[in-house]
Order: structure tokens, then C-alpha cells, then sequence
């Protein structure tokens, strides 16, 4: 169990290196003003962000997915690798079962985490320098807000955290399994890490695309009472006003950056978490065989 908890560490952190940059540009995406919109489309976000904030204005907010999704990938393999181990056959059902668990737990830190980047992604937008900066860093963003609204405040969003995490994971480790199984990603395989890369990449966008409009309004939840003005009363006054304002197409707002983060995000991770294990196991073998006691060889007579 300790093996998937460092392997999920190890994953988690090569991962949001890779795919923080298209992290910022959903969520600015997402939340924009619909009568006031600053970007036209994806490939027009980055290129304002990096025009306007440079290219650390991309990079804006990792601090909090940095120490929290490192954290939270470790629950999350470190969970889903024991809860197969309790389940004990190794079936599509027991794989969706066992990630959806995994993907419940982390919520607890989860939520606060993403409340954290939103809020740091979304201030001094279209400025290099912010000229007032409300927040120093993601933890003190988080002080604020437990000082202003208590737990509650610190765990907005937290129902359309756990409507979205819950079946994402399960459907993330359920389209890993069957794309592993499919591809036939045997050690002895001299295309495995190719293999393995491509399973983790649309294992990450099957996830996605099958809980992304709960998504879209997680993120307007957790940006609503940016700068002191609440324009959302809960989860369906949110989904009201958005579908009366922008029609069914504001639950694909950033799918498009959301995409291309994902692919490249979720096949380092699974293949850096799949190759880490595989590694380590390897070694414990071998260094179990070594203490093995080696059969004497009886001496033979003259």
C-alpha cells in the first residue's frame, strides 16, 4: 500500500507540471464574462495570458494544486490500490467501484485546493504585475477566506466536487484497465511506455468528458464572491442563470483546453505511477529472493 501512495506522490507531481498552464486557461475560460468576454477561444487565451502576465501568468496558482494534487494523487492510487485488494477479483466493476472510493476521499482536500487555484488563477487577469494583489499565495488565499466565511466558506463547491470526482475516477481507472488490457502493455514489451502513455492520456479524457458540464459549474461556484459581489444562491440557481444566459453550450466552456490538458497531464501520470510500481516491485523480488537462504550443496565423497 505505501508503494501506491509514493507512486501516486511521484505521479501527481510530474503531472501538474505538465498540465497546469492548460488549467488556467479552462478556468478563465470557464468563468469569463459572457457580455464582456476577454478570449476568444483557447488558442487566443494563451496567447493573451503570456502577451499581458508572461509566461508565469500560465503558471499562476500551481502552488495549491502543487502541495494538494501531489497529495491528493497519492490517496487517490494509494485508495484505489487497496480497495482492490479488498474487492479481490480484478473485473471492469471492482475497477470503476474501487476508483469512484478513491475519488470520494480526496474530495476533503480536493475542494479547498481548487477553491485556492481558482481564486489565485483568476486575480489580476490581463496584468503582468498585479497592482492589487488580494492574495500572497494559496495559503494565505485559504486564511482569507476561513477568516471571512469559516468552513464553510473554504469548502465551497464541495457537493459538485464530490457529484464530479466520484464517477470521474471511477471511469478513469475503468478506461485505464480496459485500455491496457486492449493494448496488451506486457513488461517484456519494447513499445510499453508508448502504450501505457496512450492509455493514461484517454483514460484522462474519458474522465473528463463524462463529468465536465458538473465542472463547469464547480468552478463558477467557486468564483462567485471574487471581490466581494455573490451572484449564484447555490448548485441549480447557478445552472439557471448560466443556461438562460448562454445556452447548453456553456457546459463545453474550455472542454477544449480541458482536452488538451488531460491527454498529456494523465499519461505521465499513470505512466510515471505504472512504471514506478513496477520498478519497485521488481526490486523486492529480487532483494527477497537474495535473503532467501541458498541451498548446501553436500560434499561429495572420495
Amino acid at each position: 500500500m505505501a508503494l501506491d501512495f509514493a507512486a501516486g506522490c511521484l505521479g501527481g507531481a510530474v503531472g501538474v507540471l505538465v498540465g497546469h498552464p492548460f488549467d488556467t486557461v479552462k478556468v478563465r475560460l470557464q468563468v469569463q464574462n459572457v457580455d464582456r468576454p476577454l478570449y476568444r477561444g483557447t488558442y487566443h487565451c494563451f496567447q493573451s495570458i503570456i502577451r499581458q502576465e508572461s509566461m508565469l501568468g500560465l503558471y499562476k496558482g500551481i502552488g495549491s494544486p502543487m502541495m494538494g494534487l501531489t497529495f491528493i494523487n497519492a490517496i487517490v492510487f494509494g485508495v484505489q490500490g487497496n480497495a482492490m485488494r479488498k474487492l479481490g477479483r480484478d473485473t471492469p466493476l471492482n475497477q470503476f467501484l474501487a476508483g469512484a472510493s478513491a475519488g470520494t476521499i480526496q474530495c476533503v482536500i480536493c475542494c479547498p485546493m481548487e477553491l485556492a487555484k481558482t481564486r489565485m488563477q483568476l486575480q489580476g487577469t490581463g496584468e503582468k504585475k498585479s497592482k492589487t494583489k488580494l492574495y500572497k499565495n494559496s495559503l494565505d488565499c485559504l486564511r482569507r477566506i476561513y477568516n471571512k466565511e469559516g468552513i464553510r466558506g473554504i469548502n465551497r463547491g464541495m457537493v459538485t466536487t464530490l457529484l464530479r470526482e466520484t464517477p470521474a475516477f471511477g471511469v478513469y481507472f475503468l478506461a485505464y484497465d480496459t485500455w491496457t488490457r486492449y493494448l496488451g502493455c506486457e513488461p517484456e514489451d519494447r513499445y510499453m511506455i508508448l502504450k501505457l502513455l496512450f492509455a493514461g492520456g484517454m483514460s484522462g479524457i474519458a474522465s473528463w468528458i463524462s463529468t465536465y458540464p458538473v465542472d463547469v459549474i464547480k468552478s463558477r461556484l467557486q468564483a462567485d464572491g471574487v471581490g466581494g459581489v455573490h451572484q449564484y444562491s447555490g448548485i441549480m440557481d447557478c445552472v439557471r442563470q448560466s443556461l438562460k444566459k448562454e445556452g447548453w453550450r456553456v457546459f463545453t466552456r474550455g472542454l477544449t483546453s480541458t482536452l488538451l490538458r488531460a491527454f498529456p497531464v494523465n499519461a505521465t501520470t499513470f505512466a510515471t505511477v505504472t512504471l514506478f510500481l513496477m520498478y519497485m516491485r521488481k526490486e523486492e523480488e529480487c532483494s527477497i529472493q537474495d535473503s532467501e537462504p541458498r541451498p548446501q550443496t553436500q560434499p561429495t565423497s572420495m
